[in-house]
């Protein structure tokens, strides 16, 4: 038997036991949350105040991803759910994560204790991706199915639309993770991964949500990965083919990076 295969399960497996209850904490924090979103929009189909409030000032509306009508279905979710706090909640979880597995564990010394398992390094870096994988899934699926319960309140949106949002959200996530989880096995700290995650993460929010209302940043939304999972009405219109195509070459070559630098990494 090779030697990588009896280390395989336990390895994404340790990462995900220890994690267990923050991502049940998340999760449940988001489902209520979501729950509570959809639940009043009844209340806030027919109203135009909040149009009016946003049309009065569209850049602040617009710091935090509103744009367009909120009364509609789409707005309200992109509004509410899909332009902001749904993918800050999943980047706390993945940038959180992509910092503590490799530079995180290096800094508390059991690293090295997975390190001198008959393990190639880069079968550690996959299956830290498949644990980080992981968690995202099971938060986009929870507000995913919260989302489709939604459409009981009211909410004229299909269940495809959802689930490829999610699904785009989870990969957004998964990238600026494993950005994050490069950096870390690159500069071996915890605090330079998540600072570098966080930068790139808020820049990349700050393009997307600005583009719409300021034409000097319009031209920058193609660098965004906000523009390319939620910035572009996904919730209304679904994710196009070019919009995947975005996410997970980011998130290869996020991933590859994570691998060659981990190679070099000097574990302590």
């Amino acid at each position: 038997m090779h030697p990588d295969i009896p280390a395989r399960p336990g390895i994404a497996w340790l990462d995900l036991s220890g994690r267990r209850r923050a991502l049940i904490g998340y999760c449940l924090g988001m489902a209520v949350y979501a729950l509570a979103v959809v639940a009043m929009y009844p209340a806030f189909k027919t109203s135009s105040s909040l149009d009016k409030f946003i049309a009065s000032d569209p850049t602040a509306a617009a710091v935090f991803g509103i744009s367009g009508s909120i009364s509609t279905s789409g707005g309200w979710l992109s509004g509410n759910i899909y332009a902001n706090f749904f993918p800050l909640v999943m980047l706390l979880l993945t940038i959180g994560y992509g910092a503590t597995c490799l530079a995180g564990q290096d800094e508390d010394g059991t690293l090295g204790l997975l390190a001198v398992l008959p393990v190639r390094r880069t079968v550690i870096v996959a299956h830290k991706a498949a644990a980080m994988a992981a968690q995202a899934a099971v938060l986009a699926a929870t507000v995913a199915v919260l989302v489709i319960i939604g459409r009981s309140f009211q909410l004229e949106v299909t269940i495809s639309n959802v689930v490829s949002a999610s699904a785009a959200v989870l990969l957004m996530g998964l990238d600026f993770g494993l950005v994050t989880m490069a950096a870390g096995a690159l500069a071996g700290r915890r605090g330079t991964a998540i600072g570098a995650g966080t930068a790139l993460a808020a820049a990349s929010y700050l393009i997307s949500s600005l583009a719409p209302v300021t034409s000097w940043i319009r031209p920058g939304k193609y660098a965004s990965l906000f523009y390319w999972s939620v910035g572009n009405s996904q919730i209304s219109h679904g994710v196009s083919a070019s919009d995947y195509a975005v996410l997970v070459t980011v998130g290869l070559c996020a991933l590859t990076a994570a691998m060659l630098a981990f190679r070099r990494l000097d574990i302590h």
